[in-house]
């Protein structure tokens, strides 16, 4: 049964996702920690039934609720945690350095110059005051206590989470006269909290590994990954220093991250990783206050023609932006329309958009107050509303004066934003014409290359975007017409990153793939009318394969990124070398594998199987390509994801853009992790 059928039968639901029918529980955890069985068939649900998970028993029943996934994001973000108290520290005025080492073993250790976590009983819990940091959650010294007026980790769960999701944890705490210490296993501990030593040094230390029962995938840390981390929480705490070391190896690589420039020198690295080229001669920065809320702002404008904002908000990075980013953009395109008025650079009734003074625009809004709302579990929206005055006041004021005092800077900017106007304006006319066409539903009005599938839900179609027409036509004959769709590549392959989005229409190899989804682009994105499930790009496995790939990919993370987002984009993996011998067939994806079939296709007196090197997927049968990269039962697909947009958007300017340099440094770094090419 083919990969259509099984989809059909299984009531329209993912064919990877596809249940068992036969259950005998499902399980679930309340927002109060509590497990409530539901018992299938019988459908017996009684008090029996509820059960009350202990202490920290819910976090390890459910961990995904509080770090987000058992997988490589949330391994990482324990370690976020206990260094968040760290930075806590540091806001409050306490911690000046914070040392984080990978050791042996993938065991993580946090230390602090900072005051100290609380050593004395809790007159509640009449524990520890740090054992119950570490083993209740919800317990903390960020409630309005006195103990923190600004803080990142505002729930209190960040210790107790890491205490039970790790094998083991030991903390560390100099009172300035004693050193105490306590171990925990999986969240629970055998003795308190006791002195092992004195000292006049203050400060906290965390050790602890993850649990590999927990984080069954793996417990091994990126040192990159944890090196971005760190390094953004060394930009937004000015004069903070973090050393980051990875014992793991003989080298002990290590990292000192100490910026007394703050967010403007985190403005200035972004643009030196990506390879940009700053429009003004310096970061434009201002700040302001208003009781105990903060804002500062750091932005330039480059040569490119993508925003990339970054919002923050007790260090905490609000993807989603906020009442804070909103109040930037408000002001910014309030401020700019006003000074060109005020000089006469704009006509009468002529106004320039948000998304035109914003083009090339990297910046940094860092908001720092006593009670953060964040909207979300996972923290991605700033949901305070008196935050968006105060940031909107601070924007509206220094930027006022900033292009006042800096003339030459100020024209530069205005020109850039005017350029953008021009640009969008073509592109509004660019999609006026194409509104009169025909509905891309109708057929008439479809890709005169594209091979449709008769299947008109979306929900079970396919489409392979193929390079050349040769590849195109075995393609064609081998696909399952009922559910796969074909559209050859033809035309010369733009390349959005250096291009606004009036260059996009018109593009005689981008429209057509625009027309066939049917979503359009940029503003006019609508997900709603995507014709296909899975777009599958279908390349052939070399150097110029994958440059069409990497062209494709940034096309649609700049202008139809949700389908990456919602997991729409594929890439067909199809195979290097075909070893054969009679009837007998193997297909090897890589040296290795051809290795390995010719060695078991090898009789015994010793003939060696033949082997076939695929230099293009136009060399292969409509048989052969169907059998090796469009089946659904024997294919290998990789799907495209989005975990971090700006690590992504980094990427995409590094690889796709001017600059050499950057691109040079960035393979080299990464050379690693690519596989690699037989061409």
């Amino acid at each position: 049964m083919n990969e259509f059928n099984e989809m059909k039968n299984a009531d329209n639901l993912d064919e990877e996702e596809i249940p068992e029918l036969e259950i005998e529980e499902i399980e679930d955890v309340d927002e109060n920690g509590v497990s409530i069985s539901q018992v299938d068939r019988d459908n017996n649900y009684d008090e029996n039934h509820i059960q009350v998970l202990e202490g920290l028993e819910a976090v390890r029943k459910r961990p995904g609720m509080y770090i987000g996934s058992t997988g490589p994001r949330g391994l990482h973000h324990l370690v976020y945690e206990i260094v968040t108290n760290s930075i806590d520290e540091a806001l409050a005025g306490y911690c000046t350095e914070i040392n984080v080492e990978i050791l042996p073993g993938n065991i993580i250790r946090v230390t602090d110059n900072g005051r100290g976590i609380p050593t004395g009983i809790h007159p509640k819990e009449k524990i520890s005051a740090a054992t119950v940091v570490y083993t209740v959650l919800h317990a903390g010294g960020k409630f309005g206590g006195g103990g923190y007026k600004v803080a990142g980790g505002l729930h209190g769960v960040g210790a107790s989470v890491v205490n039970a999701l790790s094998e083991w944890l030991e903390i560390r705490i100099k009172d300035g006269k004693h050193i105490h210490f306590q171990h925990f296993d999986r969240g629970a501990y055998k003795e308190e909290l006791k002195i092992i030593g004195d000292t006049d040094e203050t400060g906290t230390q965390v050790t602890f590994k993850a649990d590999s029962l927990i984080f069954e995938q793996s417990t091994e840390y990126d040192y990159n990954t944890l090196l971005k981390m760190l390094r953004e929480q060394a930009f937004l705490n000015a004069g903070v220093k973090i050393v980051f070391t990875d014992r793991r190896n003989d080298e002990n690589e290590t990292a000192v991250l100490h910026y007394e420039g703050g967010i403007r020198q985190f403005v200035e690295h972004i643009h030196k990783t990506k390879g940009l080229d700053s429009l003004t001669p310096e970061v434009i920065y201002f700040a302001g206050k208003k009781n105990d809320a903060t804002a500062e702002i750091a932005m330039q404008y480059n040569d490119s023609y993508n925003e990339f904002i970054m919002s923050f908000a007790n260090n905490v990075h609000t993807p989603d932006g906020g009442t804070h980013e909103t109040g930037f953009k408000n002001a910014l395109t309030k401020v700019i329309n006003e000074y060109g008025k005020k000089f006469g650079l704009l006509k009468d009734g002529e106004r320039l958009t948000g998304d035109d003074v914003r083009e090339g625009l990297t910046a940094i809004i860092s908001v720092k107050m006593t009670n953060c709302e964040f909207e979300g579990q996972t923290k991605g929206r700033l949901g305070n509303p008196e935050i968006k005055p105060l940031v909107e006041s601070v924007v509206q004021e220094k930027l006022s004066d900033y292009l006042e005092e800096n003339p030459e800077a100020a024209k530069t900017i205005f020109e850039k934003s005017l350029a953008a106007q021009r640009a969008r304006e073509a592109a509004k006319k660019a999609r006026d014409n194409e509104r009169k066409r025909k509905n891309a539903l109708d057929s008439a009005s479809l890709p005169g290359k594209l091979a449709d599938c008769s299947e008109k839900n979306a929900e079970f179609t396919e489409i392979y975007i193929v390079e050349g027409d040769s590849a195109g036509g075995s393609a064609k004959d081998g696909r399952d017409r009922h559910y796969q769709a074909i559209l050859p590549l033809w035309g010369k392959m733009l390349n959005v990153e250096k291009a606004r989005i009036d260059k996009v229409y018109g593009n005689e190899k981008l429209m057509p793939v625009v027309t066939a989804l049917g979503t359009s682009i940029g503003e006019d994105f609508d997900i709603s009318k995507l014709r296909y499930n899975k777009i599958i790009i279908m390349a052939d496995a070399d150097v110029d394969g994958c440059h069409i790939r990497t062209l494709l990919l940034t096309f649609f993370f700049r202008y139809m990124r949700e389908l990456i987002e919602k997991g729409h984009i594929w890439i067909a993996q199809p195979p290097l070398f075909k070893v054969f011998r009679g009837k007998q067939t193997r297909y090897a994806f890589s040296d290795e594998e051809r290795d390995f079939y010719i060695e078991e296709l090898t009789t015994e007196n010793g003939t060696k199987p033949e082997v076939q090197r695929y230099k293009g997927l136009g060399e292969m049968d409509p048989e052969q390509l169907w059998e090796t990269t469009m089946d659904p039962e024997t294919r290998t697909m990789i799907q495209v994801s989005l975990e971090d947009a700006m690590e992504a958007d980094e990427i995409f300017t590094i690889l796709m853009g001017d600059k050499v340099a950057p691109r040079k440094e960035f393979i080299e770094k990464n050379a690693k992790y690519v596989s690699e090419l037989d061409v």
